[in-house]
């Protein structure tokens, strides 16, 4: 009875362990969001990048190398400030990330500005931070990264001017590069208790103030904004109107006589076929009749050959 007991109870703790593993495994496949911020971690393991991952918070650790999170192409925020990191991965890494819209690698010991400018596989990255970090020092640092990176909006708390992007054109001081207009403070909040719900409504209203800023202080967005106002206030003058209404209405009369036009060859098909129904027949196509004079008369020529001979 004890042994029987024992492996009863083996035997349920079996089961309760199957269980667990299924739950760990459905988690991971729901695991979405990501948040280890000052956990002084010094490596990251594949085992704990997931591929389902959206946003990863990986701030104020001891991290080195980045190159765990390829499996990760599904993130859309990445925060790796604060950190130890001196190589940004190639550009296959970054290709990958497709999704990817804000990446913070502030506060890092990127060296080499070619192997920062390997950000430009990356597709739809909105936002990057680099600054406090030894690339941010060297000349020409912001020019190369503007222009490297074509879907870039925001770079290091300030949106990327007219001025940056076309060359040779010299604007106000508003619409100058790092001009107090065009400063957005993007950096990133950490709350209690925070969730994927949360971070994503924080990073939408992140994205909000940036394009608000970028269409409020670009030349370029101003004018296409005004020449569409101009064109839709135009198109809906009375005169306008009035074409339009001259149109429609030529537009339904042509219907409609395109309509009474097929109703009158429908008819007069109608009658034709009508009057040749009705039409007698001539006398050439009748059949010609025989006499009755002649049909006796062969038939008698036929019925009696003697009397020719009487007569």
């Amino acid at each position: 009875m004890f042994h029987g007991r024992e492996s009863e109870e083996k035997g349920n703790s079996s089961q309760k362990a199957d269980d667990n593993s299924q739950n760990q495994l459905n988690d991971v496949q729901d695991f979405i969001f990501l948040n280890c911020h000052g956990l002084h971690l010094y490596a990251l393991e594949d085992s704990q990048c997931y591929s389902t991952l959206k946003i990863c918070i990986l701030s104020k650790n001891f991290i080195i190398d980045m190159s765990p999170l390829k499996n990760c192409t599904q993130l859309i925020k990445l925060d790796l400030h604060s950190n130890q990191i001196r190589i940004v991965p190639d550009k296959p890494f970054w290709s990958a990330m497709k999704e990817l819209k804000l990446l913070y690698l502030h506060d890092n010991s990127f060296v080499k500005l070619k192997n920062v400018c390997s950000l430009s596989a990356c597709p739809n990255l909105i936002a990057l931070t680099l600054y406090d970090c030894p690339v941010s020092l060297k000349k020409g640092y912001r020019h190369v990264i503007v222009n490297s990176l074509w879907s870039l909006k925001i770079l290091d708390n300030f949106v990327i001017s007219d001025e940056e992007i076309i060359e040779n054109w010299e604007l106000p001081e508003r619409f100058k590069t790092l001009s107090k207009h065009l400063f957005c403070d993007i950096t990133p909040v950490l709350v209690k208790g925070s969730n994927y719900e949360k971070e994503l409504f924080q990073m939408n209203y992140v994205i909000s103030k940036i394009n608000r800023v970028v269409a409020h202080n670009s030349p370029v967005m101003i004018l296409q904004r005004w020449i569409r106002g101009h064109l839709t206030r135009r198109m809906w003058k009375k005169n306008y109107l009035k074409l339009l209404q001259t149109k429609i209405l030529s537009d339904k009369i042509r219907k409609v006589l395109k309509k009474d036009e097929e109703k009158a060859i429908v008819k007069q098909v109608e009658k034709s076929n009508e009057e040749n129904e009705e039409k007698p027949s001539t006398p050439e196509d009748q059949p010609q009749q025989q006499l009755p004079c002649q049909v006796t008369s062969q038939a008698t020529q036929t019925d009696h050959p003697q009397r020719r001979w009487s007569i």
